[in-house]
This record gives C-alpha cells, sequence and structure tokens, in this order.
C-alpha cells in the first residue's frame, strides 16, 4: 500500500475511485490490463490520500446535484478500507450534501455501511450493484479467491431488498469452458429473482483479455485447470473478445427469465437509470401532479 495527493476525485460523468489496484484477486481482471498505464504492481494498493478533503470541496463547490459512482476501477471496499474507511467517509460526505450514489462491489463490506446507503436512498438514490459470475462458491473461490463467495454475495442483495435500496447484478464475465454453463446461469439467476434486483447488467457470455490482463488470468489457468490455456489459444488466438460457444443459448435464457420476473437487463437502460438524479421530493411533487 502507498499514498498518493491527488488535484481531482470526480471525473466529468462523476465517476470516483478511491484507490487504484485491487486485493481481490480475480483471475480475470480487466484492470491489470497495461492500457491503464498502472505505475506500480497491481497488488500494491495506490490509497488516494487527500480524496475525502477533495470530495468535500468539489460537492461544496458544486452548483448541480447529481449521481456519483464508484467501484468501476478499483472496488471501494478492498481489505484496506476495513482499516482506512476512505469509502465511508466519501459516503458521508455524498450523504450530507444530499447526491445520489451508485456503487460497485464484489464484497460484503458493504452491509458495514447500511445506514448510510439507507440514508442516501431516503433522500435521493442509491443503486448497490454487486458482481456475481459463478453460482458455485467452491469455484468462485478460484476465480474470485480474496472476496466473499457468491451466496455471501446474494445475503448483500436481499438485505438491501428488505431496506429498499434498489440493486443491479453485473453478470459479467463469463469464462469460456469454466463457468458458461446453464446451471451457472440459472443459478445466478435465482439469486436475483429472490432479491427481486431491479436490472441484470451484461453484454455477451465471455471475457475480455488484453495485455497484462491475459498473461496473468493464462497463468493463473495453467495453476487452476491445467490444459485449458491451451484450449483457449487454440479457440480465440490473440482475440480481445473472448465470447462462449454457448452464448446464444445462455443469453437467451438470462432474457427469458428477466421477462419472466420483471428485471431489465438492457444495458443501455440500465446505465441511463444509474445516472438519473431522483429527489424524494421531486418524486412526491410528481405523485401529486398526477393526482391532481
Amino acid at each position: 500500500m502507498h499514498y498518493k495527493e491527488v488535484k481531482a476525485i470526480l471525473s466529468p460523468s462523476n465517476g470516483m475511485n478511491l484507490y487504484r489496484g485491487c486485493s481481490h484477486g480475480c483471475i480475470y481482471c480487466d484492470a491489470r490490463s497495461t492500457c491503464y498505464n498502472m505505475q506500480h504492481d497491481f497488488e500494491d494498493i495506490e490509497v488516494k490520500a487527500n480524496a475525502v478533503e477533495v470530495l468535500e470541496k468539489t460537492l461544496a463547490n458544486k452548483r448541480i446535484k447529481g449521481m456519483i459512482g464508484t467501484g468501476a476501477m478499483s472496488d471501494p471496499y478492498l481489505h484496506i478500507e476495513k482499516e482506512l474507511q476512505h469509502t465511508r467517509r466519501c459516503l458521508e460526505l455524498i450523504d450530507r450534501y444530499e447526491y445520489g450514489l451508485a456503487i460497485q462491489t464484489k464484497s460484503d463490506l458493504i452491509l458495514r455501511d447500511l445506514d448510510l446507503l439507507k440514508s442516501i436512498n431516503e433522500k435521493t438514490k442509491c443503486v448497490v450493484q454487486m458482481t456475481m459470475t459463478t453460482y458455485d462458491d467452491e469455484l468462485c473461490r478460484i476465480i474470485e479467491p480474496n472476496v466473499c463467495v457468491t451466496s455471501k454475495r446474494a445475503e448483500v442483495l436481499n438485505c438491501m431488498r428488505d431496506n429498499g435500496i434498489p440493486t443491479i447484478v453485473w453478470m459479467t464475465p463469463i469464462l469460456p469452458f469454466i463457468n458458461d454453463t446453464e446451471e451457472n446461469i440459472r443459478g445466478l439467476i435465482k439469486y436475483c429473482v429472490e432479491a427481486k434486483v431491479y436490472g441484470i447488467l451484461l453484454w455477451d457470455m465471455g471475457v475480455t483479455l488484453r495485455e497484462g490482463d491475459r498473461e496473468y488470468f493464462y497463468k493463473k489457468l495453467d495453476e487452476h485447470f491445467p490444459g485449458l490455456k491451451r484450449r483457449y489459444i487454440n479457440t480465440y488466438g490473440n482475440q480481445y473478445m473472448i465470447t462462449s460457444p454457448n452464448n446464444n443459448k445462455l443469453m437467451r435464457i438470462v432474457r427469458e427469465e428477466c421477462q419472466k420476473h420483471g428485471i431489465v437487463c438492457g444495458s443501455d437502460v440500465l446505465f441511463s437509470y444509474m445516472k438519473q438524479f431522483e429527489t424524494k421530493v421531486n418524486i412526491e411533487q410528481m405523485s401529486l401532479f398526477d393526482f391532481l
């Protein structure tokens, strides 16, 4: 772990990453790719030391409120967050200044901040996004070794359901020849239905591989799935988008089940939903006008 001072913490679209690098150890992580020009080892987490102070100054000076997104490039609930509490302190500011939140994670540590998520959602909108790729917990421990297993993430979704907080599941990536099975997809959908998630976000059944990410992924295939690296190379060569041969069948299952259970599965619709800032005052006014 090391610290770095930053001049800004929000992107032009209100994206926020408090850390750089990751300790979850997922074998497929795109953030390892060399195109992101990381100047340190991936597991040597870079902490944006003054992030909380910069965020407070930014929110205090903003004229127009909106949704703030976090977790796109680095999980806000890494192991060091237990001690540092950078994410919690930033959530306190988002709550205080009455901004909305779209937060993405794989970790059940998010439950520590349930009080803040509820408070934000009472004033504006809080959307919790949970990545779920592998229904079988034993397989999950191989693919995503240093973070809680999928059944624990399902408990998080159920908790959000019980507290009226909308959720979206990122059902991606799905790894060809590993978890691209009907059993896996139906298991994940079962969790989503039980939790009454707002949406399931995915594109195709597959994974992206590029320089940096590819080498690490193949190393882990050699460790845990002997012979599979050669199958990937023979099947896909140096392709960036690695699409499962079961893609059409599995995507059809997702679409049919989402339609059956009233779950949104269009990526454009879901991204629009997460960016749309709402206040409870506006919602109440709209309801009153509709009544009149």
